[in-house]
């Protein structure tokens, strides 16, 4: 029942934050490529651009990053009961952590960016987004759990 009330919405919150953020700024690194180039890219141009790769990275980075987050959310629960003052740090490292391994894993056996916004300073931002969604996933689990 544990998992039903306070793992599993504590985790769809924090995927779904995190995914919206990767995808964010995946998009907003394609386009910023573009307007380096020289491409004027409207509003409502880059507008849709974000709203058509947040529902077109769902089946695919979606899914990964579920099952990233979800061993290094493991790893970092175990962890955590011997260093529970460290808490929330551990979980962002994980979620860090997790994005990290994806990407460079997938770039070293496949040798492609597993999204284009993966590159330069992207990649940067898409650990950003890990560590954002493991602050999440121990915030909401811990308030959860105080209840």
């Amino acid at each position: 029942m544990q998992f039903l009330t306070r793992i599993l919405p504590s985790f769809f919150v924090s995927w779904l934050v995190t995914f919206t953020l990767a995808s964010l700024f995946h998009s907003q690194y394609v386009v910023n490529q573009l307007v380096a180039v020289g491409v004027d890219v409207a509003f409502s141009d880059r507008l849709s651009l974000t709203i058509d790769d947040w529902v077109g990275l769902m089946p695919t980075y979606g899914i990964i990053i579920v099952v990233a987050l979800t061993i290094a959310f493991v790893v970092a629960s175990w962890i955590s009961r011997k260093y529970n003052k460290l808490y929330t740090w551990l979980f962002m490292v994980a979620g860090l952590s997790a994005f990290a391994a994806v990407l460079l894993i997938i770039e070293s056996i496949m040798n492609i960016h597993l999204v284009a916004g993966a590159r330069g300073w992207g990649f940067y931002m898409q650990l950003l987004a890990g560590g954002i969604g493991g602050l999440i996933f121990s915030e909401l689990y811990k308030t959860r759990e105080v209840k």
